[in-house]
């Protein structure tokens, strides 16, 4: 009797537990903050809301530019899109951005996180002589945290050697 119940109740407990599994979807939702794909969440499928971060990337010249080696000024490449920025800065005023300063692999990480410091202003304070109020504009520092290149060499480096601008939503 006893063996016939402890039958019953194991059985009941596979049932129930298959009762309870359920399968994975074919397509999964996506990730918090990100945007069905295909979408940008107006209901037109494929088409760039105006004003938002792909706007602005679609936008400008570029979300990045580039430093040569322990430098923060800003050369003529990165004012020409520095000032497509401000262009689409201008048009969208309620638009927030912060600017990410990096740097290579190459120093400690606090001489890094200050160089990325110094490139993320030198960013800051072009926009803001171009009329873009400042107190839209976050900075931070990565310095050699979140490289883009892994490798070990010059062009890897160069790459790394960076500000980027995110439009927050």
């Amino acid at each position: 009797m006893a063996r016939t119940t402890t039958k019953l109740i194991l059985l009941a407990t596979l049932v129930a537990a298959a009762g309870c599994a359920h399968k994975r979807p074919p397509v999964l939702p996506p990730a918090a903050g990100e945007q069905p794909s295909g979408s940008t969440g107006n209901g037109d499928a494929g088409s760039i809301v105006p004003g938002s971060a792909e706007d602005f990337k679609r936008s400008v010249m570029s979300d990045t530019i580039h430093f040569a080696l322990d430098q923060y000024d800003i050369d003529a490449t990165s004012r020409s899109i520095l000032d497509s920025q401000a262009a689409w800065l201008m048009k969208w005023p309620d638009r927030r951005i912060t600017i990410e300063g990096h740097a290579d692999e190459r120093g400690t990480r606090e001489y890094n996180l200050a160089l990325g410091d110094r490139r993320a202003n030198a960013a800051k304070n072009y926009l803001a002589a171009r009329g873009v109020n400042a107190s839209r504009i976050n900075t931070i520092s990565y310095g050699k945290e979140r490289p883009i290149a892994l490798g070990s060499d010059e062009a890897s480096w160069a790459q790394n050697r960076r500000a980027v601008t995110i439009v927050l939503q």
